[in-house]
């Protein structure tokens, strides 16, 4: 009987259901990619117990996805590709069904490549079946950051190591500026911990968005009215700090859950997280909201109504210099183990020792943290009995843009065993001077604060720099779940996982390589450069993945001396990688005729200060030592050096008495001014080519 209740009950909740149905069309439009030719797509609205019926058709002609942030639906539906929904191919339809089971603003964005930089995304709004918050008008206010460059071009010029962006947008400190400001202990500290220096964000944006354009206008907002605001971070790579032209705003939900509301002036919004706030329009004029980007490179803003303009409040320039002073003290040894995380943590650092105060832009202005959301439920573990711990530390290589969860990227793990009923709990522990967005797929956790049962649900969470928080969820579901950074280029760099249920893979899956997204950190990058110089010419070409890399150089001076280099190495740490090669040198100073080829072996390894060190052996067994650095030692200006040393005792004992050249030992240093991403400025003096001047082409 009471089985009968049970189906008769889903039976008539499915016949009652409305659905609701959306058509998206995603096409190529000029360097950008559109969901009904609009950046962001459409605001999806249902009501809570709808099915959503959602009809998404490629139009491009490279494969695409949908991805439903936040939102708890059968782990088919989920959309990220090969791991729990096909791919949709070029010319192809996918119709996504589900139903909503709970209310709030969520969102939708591509979980394809970098296809999110590009403009695959848009909003969600579920709207509750009993409403618990009262007002007139819905805003929804979609925020984004737009790069001119192809995002996988943006991600290349990371992966070589480049500091073309924080060259361009000032935010990378010389050696001159850290001297002028009295900051030179913090400028060295960090190179000693092979930090390149306070990298709020990895990349010069070119505009700054709310619902696509850099100025949103909604003039409509009538004086009195209540508005809810509903502020959804579908950036890239940016946070944003968020301010409001009026008094008494309220934040009433955040990631889609409600929380006893929070009087606020300024909250750092983290990348993929969704804040609800609420307040009224004033007796006359227009409301500006700012977003700041959190480095300080720009802004964009929304106004509501029309008439005098109410503005925001203003966020401090961050000055560089400053911030870079106060890791003076930081010992990456020592995790600040502040569970209350303030989630402001001064301008985009991080509870390090001695950075653990806020900065804010006025004296008193109410900036959120993590430790104020109180859950209006409590949210107390129900399987607590059955609790699996982890610990998971974060980790970055920013010398070859490589991130990682335990010292591994997703392609070197397997997937995370949990088991239906469990409880889970993980320790997340950021040693890396970047904040990082951890999302989980299909599950909201507990943000553990000093609120205890009633700690916050959330489904990202902000985990900033040098500090630790503790989630927790009851593992209810079936089937494979990503969780990641949603750093968008952090998580193609390796800041992944996949936690795992054990169920079988979806036969309508069978078609499609599961490696496709588990490798989607090993994929192969390629860069080079040619120099043209008044002494000498040089090519240089580099391929790699996360541990393998290939080298190729050459040098030519024109005093006729050759000298070539090919090598294969292993990363067997971040910094430490073991090569075979070879080597060929012309014999003799004026002749390229006789020219020696020798086998290689030996090893590299990154030292503290960022000090290139190789030791290897030729097949003749001559030693040989050398040393490398660059530095940046004004805005534009890279300082660089290089030594070599070598014994020349090999079983040939070709050292002659008479030669004018010592091939014993050599060493060159220089200055390259950046003109632009590509070219370079260069002059240098070389033991065996002497001094001169020219030109560098990076590709």
């Amino acid at each position: 009987m009471n089985n009968l209740f049970l189906i008769l009950c889903i039976f008539t909740g499915q016949v009652f259901a409305a659905t609701i149905e959306y058509d998206l069309k995603i096409e190529e439009q000029d360097s950008a990619m559109t969901i009904n030719s609009n950046i962001p797509g459409p605001v999806l609205t249902f009501t809570e117990g709808d099915i959503a019926r959602i009809h998404v058709t490629n139009r491009m002609n490279v494969e695409t996805s949908i991805h439903w942030h936040g939102l708890i639906l059968p782990n088919f539906q989920d959309g990220v590709p090969y791991l729990t929904t096909p791919p949709i191919l070029p010319g192809k339809t996918f119709t996504y069904e589900f139903p909503l089971i709970h209310s709030g603003t969520y969102w939708y964005h591509s979980h394809t490549g970098l296809q999110e930089q590009l403009g695959v995304y848009g909003s969600i709004v579920i709207k509750p079946k009993t409403p618990s918050l009262s007002y007139d008008r819905d805003v929804v206010l979609v925020l984004s950051d737009w790069t001119n460059e192809n995002p996988n071009e943006v991600l290349r010029t990371l992966k070589r190591g480049s500091e073309w962006y924080g060259i361009k947008k000032k935010s990378a400190v010389s050696l001159y500026e850290a001297a002028r400001d009295n900051a030179l202990k913090g400028f060295f500290n960090m190179k000693s911990m092979l930090m390149p220096g306070v990298d709020i964000s990895d990349i010069a944006y070119d505009a700054f968005w709310v619902n696509g354009k850099e100025t949103y206008t909604l003039s409509d907002v009538r004086p009195g009215e209540k508005v809810r605001l509903r502020v959804v971070n579908a950036g890239a790579s940016t946070y944003f700090w968020t301010t409001f032209g009026v008094d008494s705003v309220q934040l009433v939900s955040t990631d889609g859950v409600d929380v006893v509301p929070i009087k606020v002036e300024k909250v750092l919004h983290a990348i993929a997280e969704t804040y609800d706030y609420l307040f009224t329009m004033p007796p006359s004029g227009a409301v500006e909201i700012k977003v700041w980007a959190q480095d300080g490179s720009g802004s964009a803003n929304a106004i509501l109504g029309k008439g005098k303009l109410h503005k925001a409040t203003k966020v401090p320039t961050i000055n560089y210099t400053q911030e870079l002073k106060k890791s003076e003290n930081m010992d990456m040894s020592i995790l600040m183990t502040d569970h209350s995380m303030e989630h402001s943590n001064m301008e985009g650092m991080g509870n390090m020792e001695g950075m653990s105060h806020m900065e804010h832009s006025k004296p008193n202005v109410k900036t959120l943290s993590y430790e104020q959301l109180k859950s209006k439920t409590n949210t107390k573990l129900k399987n607590h009995k059955n609790l699996k711990e982890m610990t998971f530390d974060l980790n970055g290589n920013m010398w070859r843009y490589i991130w990682s969860i335990n010292g591994k990227t997703l392609s070197e793990v397997d997937k995370i065993k949990i088991e239906k009923g469990q409880a889970v709990r993980i320790t997340l522990n950021n040693y890396t001077m970047m904040h990082h967005p951890m999302h989980l797929h299909g599950h909201f956790f507990r943000v553990v604060n000093s609120n205890g049962d009633y700690s916050p649900l959330k489904h990202t969470v902000d985990v900033a720099p040098m500090s630790s928080v503790t989630i927790e969820f009851d593992a209810n579901e079936s089937g494979d779940w990503f969780f990641h950074c949603h750093v968008l280029y952090h998580m193609k760099g390796g800041m992944a996982r996949v936690f795992s249920y054990g169920t079988p893979r979806d036969q309508r899956l069978q078609p499609f390589k599961l490696s496709n997204i588990l490798e989607m950190d090993n994929h192969w990058f390629t860069w080079g450069s040619v120099q043209a110089s008044s002494h000498m010419s040089s090519l240089e070409f580099t391929s790699s993945n996360t541990r393998n890399q290939f080298n190729l150089g050459g040098e030519y001076g024109y005093n006729k001396n050759l000298e070539a280099d090919i090598s294969y190495e292993r990363y067997v740490s971040d910094y430490f990688r073991l090569f075979i090669g070879a080597n060929s040198e012309n014999e003799k100073e004026d002749s390229t005729e006789e020219v020696e080829t020798l086998g290689t072996i030996g090893a590299r390894w990154l030292l503290p200060y960022f000090i290139d060190s190789e030791l290897r052996v030729d097949s003749d067994l001559n030693v040989i030592f050398s040393l490398g650095t660059e530095y940046l030692i004004f805005p534009r200006t890279m300082m660089f050096a290089r030594w070599e040393i070598g014994n020349n005792w090999g079983w040939k004992k070709k050292l002659e008495a008479d030669r004018s050249w010592d091939r014993e030992y050599t060493w060159s240093a220089g200055l390259d001014y950046v003109l632009s991403k590509q070219f370079i400025l260069t002059s240098s003096y070389d033991n065996r080519f002497g001094a001169g001047a020219g030109l560098i082409y990076l590709w």
